[in-house]
C-alpha cells in the first residue's frame, strides 16, 4: 500500500517585528471585484469563463503578466498584449470607485499612530496606482515609502523577492528583513515575501488549500482578524 503523504508542517510562531508592508489590491482595496467584471466580460466574448481558477493565477502580478496568464489559461485567441490594452482602459475608468477593505484603515491609522513604520508594496504600475487610490488620498498618504510594480529597482515581479526587499530598504533607517511583517492577499505575494526572509500573513478572498497557504504565518479571513501583539505591535484597542 502506498504511503500517505506527510501533513504539512505547522507555521512557525510569530516572531517580533517593528516595521510592517502591505499589499494593496484585494487587501487594502477592494479592486479584484473589478478585475473579475472586466475579464470576465471581455473572456464571456470568446465564450470562455473567467472563474475563481482563472483568477487565482493573476493575483499578485502585474497587469501584463495577468493578461499573459489568463491567455494561456483559456487559450483566447488574442495575445497578451491585445487582451491587457483592452481590459486596462476600461479598468482605468473603474479604479476610482474601490473602496477601503474592511478593517484596513483602522489597522493602518492605529499602527502609524504608535508610531510603526508602515509600507506600501504593490503591483500596480504608477498610472493604475494614480486611479485607485484618487478617493483616499489622505489614506494612502500614511505608507512611507511606497514601491510600485513598475520602480526600476523592481526587476521580477512577485514571487520574486524584489518588490519587498526595495520597500525594506527605502525605510528610514532600513530594518533587516526579519524585522518586517508582510500583510498579503496572494499566494504570490507570500511566496515573494517568505523568499526574502520576511513573515507574512495572508488575507485571501476565499479559502485556499494548505499548498496554497504554506509558509504564511497566519491565515485570516479579514484585516478585522489581525492581533498585531502577536508580533511584538501595539494592540488594536
Amino acid at each position: 500500500m502506498e504511503a500517505s503523504p506527510p501533513p504539512p508542517s505547522p507555521p512557525p510562531p510569530p516572531r517580533p517585528v517593528t516595521h510592517v508592508i502591505f499589499d494593496m489590491d484585494g487587501l487594502l482595496l477592494d479592486t479584484e471585484r473589478l478585475y473579475s467584471a472586466v475579464f470576465g466580460e471581455v473572456c464571456g466574448r470568446y465564450g470562455r469563463r473567467y472563474d475563481g481558477a482563472v483568477k487565482a493565477r493573476t493575483l499578485g502580478r502585474t497587469a501584463p503578466e495577468a493578461a499573459a496568464a489568463v491567455v494561456r489559461a483559456l487559450s483566447l485567441p488574442l495575445s497578451p498584449q491585445s487582451l491587457h490594452r483592452e481590459t486596462h482602459h476600461r479598468l482605468q475608468s473603474l479604479f476610482p470607485t474601490a473602496n477601503l477593505m474592511p478593517g484596513a484603515e483602522r489597522l493602518v491609522r492605529h499602527l502609524r499612530e504608535h508610531g510603526v513604520p508602515c509600507g506600501l508594496a504593490t503591483s500596480s504600475c504608477s498610472a493604475s496606482f494614480e486611479a485607485k487610490t484618487r478617493r483616499h488620498r489622505d489614506f494612502f498618504s500614511l505608507f512611507d515609502p511606497v514601491v510600485l510594480g513598475d520602480d526600476p529597482e523592481v526587476l521580477q515581479g512577485k514571487p520574486a523577492p524584489d518588490i519587498f526587499l526595495a520597500c525594506a530598504r527605502r525605510f528610514s533607517p532600513p530594518p533587516e528583513p526579519q524585522a518586517c511583517l508582510v500583510l498579503e492577499d496572494a499566494p504570490l505575494g507570500l511566496r515573494a515575501a517568505r523568499a526574502a526572509g520576511m513573515q507574512a500573513v495572508l488575507v485571501p478572498e476565499e479559502p485556499l488549500s494548505a499548498e496554497l497557504t504554506a509558509g504564511a504565518t497566519l491565515v485570516l479571513p479579514s484585516l478585522c482578524h489581525l492581533r498585531p501583539q502577536l508580533f511584538g505591535l501595539p494592540a488594536l484597542p
